[in-house]
């Protein structure tokens, strides 16, 4: 599986501190926090995530204080606050609405103010130079010196803390450089196209990270707790687990949970995105944020309002953006190599026409000036991880938790996706059809089997100790549990070790002749699991059980197909139940693989090209480490969240088509933005070394590419995920 591991230094000794930082608005800004920190004696494991704000370090204050570290980010312009003290706060440029943090009004920002003193002093000199034509050359001068006092201020502290080369320190040299050839129109028209492209790149950073916080805000504030034979409200962070909630027709679920009593139907689409609103029975789990439908439910409390569904996934995205992607590492690979060379070109255009071939100095000072601010970055360095955090977050809203950058890229260039059976292809829910004993009675055969399968979570075993409730056959003691994997489970039960295994299992134990082979035959042959219930090594009866394949796994494998992605099962269930269910699907079928036959599978298969494994989080690890990218099917459990590179929270067979739809759209979008980036930059690089645009055009050839890849990647949020379409497969 990919590595989601997030970047950063080794852990050293001190505290370990928590910072919301603010003003964030390209991961360009991480890197010049992140380098600042590093710089400061007694710092130690700094991680910045660009997309949740959050600045995690280890400080040994004996070297350095935390107030040294504030100040020391203040002093790169961005906001800070202590993240264990506050939720967050308004100092941080957010507001606060129902625990989800929201971006504020442009104006009520630093950066907005900023702007806004500086279009007004740019906008007061045009009168001023009508009025007094005498002092027109002097007119646009203090908007360019306002400007020049806070971006170059800015630029110095980030080249004494170890970035030089940012875009602030080549906006203020071009300004001061502009100022000094007589151009003050064009330096302030500079200072203003930078101002107004900062804003705009943190409205546009801000409208990205509320996309997946907005989850956090379908979580009602307020609960109905009962206490005895009444409801009161009280704040949803003040539930405990255990305790019992009342969820009306129409309100949204306050809390993860298990209905205690009462039925109704419940729309969990904004956590697992399935469309179809899922029945609630006693004992069905419901996840907060979903709307009741139509009866009264009783709901006991299984996680606190910090620890629920939603609030996991809100976490695990943005540690999931965070993480960087093959593509994004190269691109800053690239880009450190990219505004060093692009500034030697700077430079050289400014001496060597005047110097070598007699050109005008001024021209030529002029043309090295807009090179420099064609030269940085950060349009570049956007593109990619822009793309996959407005992927990520797309899908998570649908129910497909992506677990970082490297998945995101790796699911679009899948060519053959492996599917386990039980529990992914099919319902998970095998009801056992017929018992058939070889010595005693039915009652006796069962209840040896349920009592071997207490505890195991395997859905075979569920569906045997169903029927065992069912009809009332009582477990017996047993001692000395345990699972043979791929192969049987056994315990001691009055004194004889009693197996509950396959029927190859139990050939291997007692022979070919032991079973009635026509008998298991006829039942595989119906597409139902056979399970051989062995004592002391001598079959004594036969269980069959059938799981139906999921409602919509035929149009699953389709809607593969038709992405040019191969499909095949594999499976540890014997051959013909296996045949049985892949013809109903459509797809090839590896069958009677145990563990280790599922990991040679999944190598032969990574010899034909990327490969994903779908499983169901449970029993299939091994194959899914051993997958390119591993994919658990397991709407909402800890094991999906936590598990694998990727999960489908809706247990949606076409949910793996609507990945991998959504991983090509992100790589067309990350392919996109790099050629806006580079493109503008070109164009714009040739066209200022022909004199053709001017210093304020070449301002918008970084910002203005900022803003279109930020505003291209923004697209994704929008994608619908029902149907995927047609895209054709990539080699």
């Amino acid at each position: 599986m990919q590595d989601r591991t997030l970047e950063a230094d080794a852990p050293g000794t001190g505290q370990a501190l928590r910072y919301k930082v603010a003003g964030m608005d390209c991961p360009s800004c991480v890197g010049k926090i992140e380098t600042a920190l590093r710089r400061l004696p007694g710092a130690s494991g700094v991680g910045l995530n660009h997309h949740s704000q959050i600045l995690r370090l280890t400080l040994d204050e004996a070297a350095t204080p935390r107030a040294t570290v504030e100040a020391t980010i203040r002093g790169l312009g961005f906001g800070v606050e202590a993240a264990d003290t506050i939720h967050v706060s308004e100092s941080d440029g957010v507001v606060t609405d129902n625990g989800a943090a929201t971006e504020p009004r442009w104006w009520r920002t630093g950066r907005g103010r900023i702007t806004i003193l500086i279009a007004l002093l740019v906008a007061g000199g045009y009168p001023l130079s009508w009025m007094a034509p005498g002092v027109a050359d002097y007119a646009p001068m203090p908007a360019a010196l306002f400007g020049l006092a806070v971006f170059g201020r800015r630029a110095v502290r980030l080249a004494r803390s170890g970035s030089p080369f940012s875009i602030e320190m080549l906006m203020s040299v071009a300004t001061l450089g502009a100022l000094a050839i007589g151009e003050a129109e064009e330096a302030a028209v500079v200072v203003l196209l930078f101002a107004i492209g900062e804003l705009l790149e943190g409205v546009a950073a801000g409208t990205a990270r509320s996309g997946i916080r907005a989850l956090s805000a379908l979580v009602p504030r307020t609960a109905l707790l009962i206490e005895g034979e009444s409801a009161r409200a009280v704040p949803v962070e003040r539930l405990e687990v255990g305790q019992l909630v009342l969820v009306r027709p129409g309100d949204r679920v306050s809390a993860d949970g298990v209905v205690e009593e009462g039925e109704s139907d419940i729309d969990e689409s904004p956590v697992t995105g399935e469309s179809v609103p899922v029945a609630k029975t006693v004992g069905s789990p419901v996840f907060a944020g979903g709307i009741n439908a139509t009866g009264v439910l009783r709901v006991r409390v299984t996680r606190k309002a910090s620890d629920n569904t939603i609030a996991r996934i809100v976490q695990l995205v943005e540690e999931a953006q965070a993480a960087k992607s093959p593509t994004a590492r190269w691109i800053e690979r690239f880009s450190a190599r990219y505004t060093p060379a692009v500034i030697a070109v700077s430079v050289l255009t400014v001496l060597v026409p005047p110097l070598a071939f007699g050109g005008d100095w001024h021209t030529w000072i002029y043309r090295g000036l807009a090179l420099l601010l064609i030269g940085c970055p950060c349009a570049l360095v956007l593109s990619t991880p822009a793309a996959i955090a407005s992927g990520i977050a797309a899908g998570a809203r649908r129910g497909l938790l992506i677990k970082g950058g490297a998945a995101l890229e790796a699911i679009g260039k899948v060519r053959t996706i492996a599917f386990d059976k039980t529990g992914t292809l099919t319902l998970g829910q095998p009801r056992v059809t017929d018992i058939v004993p070889l010595d005693g009675s039915e009652r006796t055969l069962l209840g040896l089997a349920a009592t071997v399968e207490s505890g195991s979570a395997h859905p075979l075993a569920r569906a045997i100790l169903e029927r065992a409730a069912a009809d009332g056959v009582p477990l017996r003691p047993a001692r000395d549990r345990k699972a043979v994997p791929g192969r049987a489970v056994q315990a001691v039960v009055g004194g004889r070790l009693i197996e509950v295994g396959s029927p190859r299992h139990a050939v291997e134990r007692a022979g070919a002749g032991s079973l009635p082979a026509d008998t298991v035959a006829a039942f595989e042959e119906e597409g139902k699991t056979v399970a051989v219930v062995l004592a002391d090594g001598r079959p004594v009866g036969l269980l069959a059980l059938r799981d139906e394949p999921r409602p919509d796994a035929a149009r699953g494998i389709a809607a593969l197909r038709g992405l040019g992605v191969r499909s095949v099962m594999l499976t540890g269930d014997n051959r013909r139940t296996g045949q049985a269910v892949a013809r109903t699907l459509g797809l090839p079928v590896e069958a009677e693989l145990l563990p280790e036959d599922k990991l040679r599978a999944i190598a032969g298969l990574k010899g034909q090209g990327t490969v994903a494994m779908i499983g169901d989080g449970i029993n299939d690890g091994p194959a899914l480490a051993a997958a390119d990218v591993g994919i658990a099917m397991g709407g909402g459990t800890d094991v999906a969240l936590e598990t694998a590179d990727a999960a489908l929270l809706g247990n949606r067979v076409e949910g793996v088509a609507e990945l991998v739809t959504l991983s090509r759209a992100t790589l067309a979008n990350i392919h996109q933005n790099v050629a806006f980036a580079l493109g503008l930059k070109a164009i714009f690089l040739v066209t200022t070394l022909f004199g053709i645009t001017d210093l304020w055009l070449a301002i918008l050839a970084d910002t203005g590419a900022t803003i279109l890849v930020t505003l291209n990647a923004l697209r994704l949020l929008r994608r619908k995920g029902a149907s995927p379409a047609p895209t054709p497969a990539i080699a």
